[in-house]
């Protein structure tokens, strides 16, 4: 069984003139350690994809299931979900410090406060940004805030985190490490889907899928590249 499947999904919205399905009959499939990116132009179809996924928005037609279960009622049964949708310029980090906000979700979900520091403090780490914590999130440049909301996500110890396209603001020199960390996250047992709009994004996953005009395409890969024999060199006498 999958850790998060979409099977059949279809959404509708406005586009140009008229109503037309943003999303078209995706199935898609995600398993436990995975990484899989998604590329997409469009960033209504992507954004949207990402959100469905995540169960911040509802499909008109089809299922999201977590671990076979309906997404939804396996986010509202579980005191710690197992998806977590990451958003670095979420409205609810602004004027915390970083230590802060990545505490915010244990703290909600009852967990003693010294116990939430001390976890999120941890996750810090784990994303190489142990040094922002006293830092307010208002000061954080793009890449620092991708790493802080991956370890704000992964405070709760999900087993999936989604993400639409993380390297969108982060600069172009940078945006391979955010790639490499996300790469670390899978090999540690957790899933990640992104969406992205990229190449970048397809750097170092396991799977690759595009997604256009609302329809997810087949795995895409590179091909592999032919190996030609150098020629001998000749020695001098």
């Amino acid at each position: 069984m999958s850790l998060l499947s979409l099977e059949h999904v279809i959404k509708r919205g406005r586009r140009g003139r008229g109503s037309q399905p943003l999303l078209r009959d995706i199935t898609l499939d995600v398993e436990p350690g995975q990484f899989v990116s998604i590329w997409c132009l469009d960033g209504c179809e992507r954004a949207m994809l990402a959100r469905i996924a995540a169960g911040v928005e509802q499909p008109n037609d089809g299922v999201v299931k977590l671990d076979g279960v309906e997404l939804q009622r396996a986010l509202a049964e579980q005191w710690r979900p197992s998806l977590r949708f990451v958003e670095p310029y979420s409205a609810a980090a602004a004027g915390n410090t970083v230590l802060s906000y990545v505490q915010m979700p244990l703290l909600a979900r009852g967990a003693a406060p010294r116990q939430a520091a001390t976890r999120a403090a941890a996750s810090l780490a784990r994303v190489g940004a142990a040094a922002l914590a006293d830092l307010c999130v208002d000061d954080l440049d793009a890449t620092e805030l991708v790493r802080v909301a991956v370890a704000e996500a992964l405070a709760s110890e999900p087993r999936i985190i989604v993400l639409d396209d993380p390297t969108r603001q982060v600069d172009r020199p940078a945006r391979g490490s955010i790639v490499r960390l996300l790469r670390s996250i899978a090999d540690e047992g957790v899933a990640v889907l992104i969406t992205t709009s990229e190449a970048v994004g397809v750097a170092g996953v396991d799977r690759v899928l595009t997604l256009r005009d609302g329809r997810l395409r087949a795995d895409v890969s590179a091909p592999v590249a032919e190996v030609v024999p150098l020629p001998a060199r000749t020695r001098r006498s």
